[in-house]
């Protein structure tokens, strides 16, 4: 078995060929010259936090951005009003016979904020989730595999935090869709 000094943490990303760990590992040592390992929990903790926040931030800020331009800028709501029939409702103003309503402005329910500040609170929410749901992620994801890692006396390579972070993300975007879109 070689001699790596177990005290030491790798710096960030120490991402190597992973074919290192893959292929022809028939008659080696379970780590490998070439590899960098993971042998603390902090490590492994910190690791996938980082890789998280790099996957999990701009898909919030994505979402938080389209939410912020839905609130600050709504789209405008046009009322046709058909002359001949008037019981229907029509979605487009193309039929000659009808004469386009202005629409009237809706009472604000909230006099005291303009609808760019409640737009910045609905961006800075999903910003803040992303970084809290990250961090929350990240230490329960990271300690749990460290501790399997440990149970089982493996070596964890620097490339399980990043996986683990991409498998984290698109869990929850999994999870969060259905009910961001209806929010939205």
């Amino acid at each position: 078995m070689s001699t790596i000094p177990q005290s030491t943490t790798p710096s960030w990303p120490s991402l190597y060929n992973p074919a290192v760990e893959i292929l022809h590992i028939e008659h080696n040592e379970p780590v490998q010259e070439e590899g960098t390992y993971l042998y603390r929990a902090e490590d492994v903790f910190k690791f996938t936090l980082y890789w998280t926040l790099i996957f999990y931030t701009p898909l919030f800020l994505a979402c938080g951005s389209y939410a912020f331009w839905n609130y600050a800028f709504p789209p405008s709501r046009l009322v046709v009003h058909d002359t001949q029939n008037p019981e229907s409702y029509e979605l487009s103003s193309i039929n000659p016979n009808t004469t386009p309503i202005p629409p009237t402005k809706p009472p604000k329910p909230n006099e005291r904020r303009s609808r760019v500040a409640f737009a910045l609170i609905v961006l800075f929410t999903f910003l803040a989730l992303s970084v809290a749901g990250a961090v929350i992620g990240s230490a329960i994801v990271g300690f749990v595999a460290f501790g399997l890692y440990k149970a089982g006396n493996f070596n964890m390579s620097t490339w399980i935090p990043f996986l683990l972070a991409v498998m984290q993300v698109v869990i929850g975007l999994l999870s969060i869709w259905p009910s961001i879109v209806e929010i939205i």
